[in-house]
């Protein structure tokens, strides 16, 4: 299915040829460009073509850079890798430590603080961050880089950018889940018991809430890769975000095709990671 959608909507962006051929070409030079892409056959028989190289791990060339998409998509891999990765560690474990805070300071400050910066992180678009971060500590105060792939500081900015909305939305979820098990029967026993509260909190409570972190953690993948399309292109970073933009405006179809099934599988091994560890974490799963 969603081979298909993408197949379609590619083509309803109209002819890729005339994107990249000078505006002086002939038709002649145009059509046979078009015969050596295949854009010249119908429509079906492109698509039963697509399907069956689809079948065989063959996404096609690009049609700007002449080489199979497959390889542009595993050379720009790196590069969001190396973004995604740490974004993904330092938006879990800064959501988690805030949630926890949240919940357990509950009517203090901080927690109002903490909820409305949540409330923000989740309203405000993450380019719209970008460019703002990019004009304070780049343009006005000349601090860091503002583009392009290079040395550590340039990782600061993409990384604050793609890890607000996700810091927000892990935080969200564990304050809800934390305040849950702070209400129940087995944290009330710990404290006639006499349990600290620091460690009904960080110990017991904790331990239980990250199952609900961890569920969503596929979720949490799938919205830095979103993002990352968009912050890669607001600093010029060179990853499979900035190709899939690049290969829209050149109405490059392999090159799209490739990185949107590419990533759409990405997402599903991501889910499907989420799901066995959170298994393997919270017993009750298995026993479902």
């Amino acid at each position: 299915m969603l081979a298909a959608l993408i197949f379609v909507l590619a083509r309803a962006t109209g002819d890729p040829v005339q994107m990249f051929m000078p505006l002086d070409a002939s038709e002649e030079v145009q059509e046979a460009v078009r015969r050596s892409l295949g854009l010249d056959r119908p429509v079906l028989e492109q698509f039963v073509s697509y399907i069956f190289n689809l079948a065989r791990g063959d996404f096609g060339l690009s049609v700007k850079y002449r080489v199979p998409a497959a390889e542009l998509f595993w050379q720009r891999l790196p590069n969001t890798l190396i973004l995604l990765v740490p974004a993904f560690i330092i938006a879990k474990v800064l959501g988690v430590v805030a949630g926890v805070v949240a919940a357990s300071w509950r009517g203090h400050w901080v927690a109002g603080l903490l909820g409305f910066s949540a409330v923000l992180g989740l309203a405000v678009p993450a380019f719209w961050i970008a460019v703002m971060l990019m004009l304070v500590f780049s343009v006005n105060l000349g601090w860091l880089p503002a583009a392009r792939m290079g040395g550590p500081q340039s990782f600061i900015l993409p990384l604050i950018a793609i890890t607000v909305p996700d810091i927000a939305e892990t935080m969200r979820l564990t304050r809800s889940s934390m305040l849950e098990q702070l209400r129940k029967e087995y944290t009330k026993l710990a404290r006639v018991k006499g349990v600290s509260e620091g460690n009904i909190v960080w110990r017991h409570a904790l331990k239980n809430s990250l199952t609900a972190v961890i569920a969503a953690s596929g979720a949490s993948f799938a919205l830095l890769l979103t993002g990352s399309i968009l912050i890669e292109n607001v600093f010029a970073w060179p990853g499979t975000g900035r190709l899939l933009w690049e290969g829209i405006q050149n109405r490059d179809f392999p090159v799209v095709q490739a990185l949107i099934i590419l990533q759409g599988l990405a997402l599903v091994l991501m889910n499907l990671a989420a799901d066995l560890l959170h298994a393997y974490v919270d017993p009750r799963v298995r026993l479902r």
